[in-house]
C-alpha cells in the first residue's frame, strides 16, 4: 500500500495539480475579453506588466496593500497560515527523503522540532480562521459547509503527518492517511476554490493591468476604457 500511494497514486495527483492549474490558467485567459475585462496583451504592453507587477508585489507582502491594513490581525493570520501551509510541506526532511527515495533530489530540509511547530502554528492559525468566519458578518453570509470542507481538506494533511510522526495510535494508518490527504489535497486544488493558488496571481495581474495602463497616462489614447 505504502509503495501504492507513494508511487503511481502520487504521479497522478501532481499529474492531475500542475495539469490542472495549467488549464485553469489557459482558460482564464482566454476567457478576458480586452474591451470587457480592460486587460490589454498588446496595446502598452509595457505600462500594463509593470502595474501587474506591481500589484501583485502589493498584495504578496504583508500590509502592502490597503485593504491589508484594514484588518491586521486577520492580516498576520492569513500570512502566517499560508506561509507555514507552504513552507512546511516543502522543507519538511521527512518529505525530503521520500524525494530522495523516488525522484532522486532533495532540497534544504527544516528540524523536525521546527516542522513540528509550524504545523501546531498552522492548526492554531486555522482555528481563528473559522472563528473570523463565525464572527465576522460579512465573512459569516458567505461561508458555507463548502468553504470548512476545503479548510478541512487543506489541514487535514498536517493533522495526520503530526500523529504519524509522534505514533499516536496506529502509525501506519496515520501514515498512509497523512498521504492520501496530501493527494486529495493536490487533487482538490485545480477544482475547486483552491485554485485562488494561482488564480489571485492572474486576477491581480489583470486588475494591475487595468490601474496601471490607465493610472500610467495611457487612458484615452485609443483604448475603449
Amino acid at each position: 500500500m505504502y509503495a501504492f500511494v507513494t508511487g503511481p497514486l502520487a504521479w497522478l495527483a501532481f499529474g492531475i495539480f500542475f495539469i490542472g492549474l495549467i488549464v485553469r490558467a489557459v482558460w482564464y485567459i482566454r476567457g478576458l475579453d480586452w474591451r470587457a475585462d480592460r486587460v490589454a496583451y498588446t496595446e502598452h504592453f509595457g505600462a500594463g506588466m509593470k502595474g501587474a507587477f506591481r500589484s501583485i508585489l502589493h498584495w504578496i507582502v504583508p500590509f502592502g496593500s490597503h485593504s491589508w491594513r484594514f484588518y491586521p490581525g486577520m492580516t498576520i493570520l492569513f500570512f502566517v497560515f499560508h506561509f507555514c501551509l507552504l513552507f512546511t510541506p516543502i522543507f519538511l526532511g521527512a518529505h525530503n527523503m521520500l524525494l530522495m527515495e523516488r525522484w532522486g533530489f532533495s532540497l534544504p530540509a527544516i528540524s523536525d522540532t521546527t516542522g513540528d511547530l509550524l504545523t501546531v502554528i498552522l492548526l492554531v492559525a486555522a482555528v481563528f480562521l473559522i472563528l473570523r468566519r463565525i464572527a465576522l458578518p460579512e465573512v459569516r453570509i458567505l461561508t458555507t459547509a463548502y468553504d470548512y470542507l476545503l479548510l478541512a481538506i487543506t489541514v487535514a494533511p498536517f493533522v495526520t503527518g503530526f500523529l504519524a510522526f509522534h505514533h499516536v495510535g496506529d502509525y501506519h494508518f496515520w501514515l498512509i492517511t497523512h498521504i492520501l490527504s496530501g493527494e486529495l489535497w493536490l487533487i482538490a486544488v485545480p477544482f475547486t476554490k483552491l485554485s485562488h493558488a494561482l488564480l489571485f496571481f492572474l486576477s491581480r495581474a489583470q486588475l494591475g493591468m487595468d490601474y496601471g495602463i490607465k493610472r500610467g497616462g495611457m487612458k484615452g489614447r485609443g483604448l475603449a476604457w
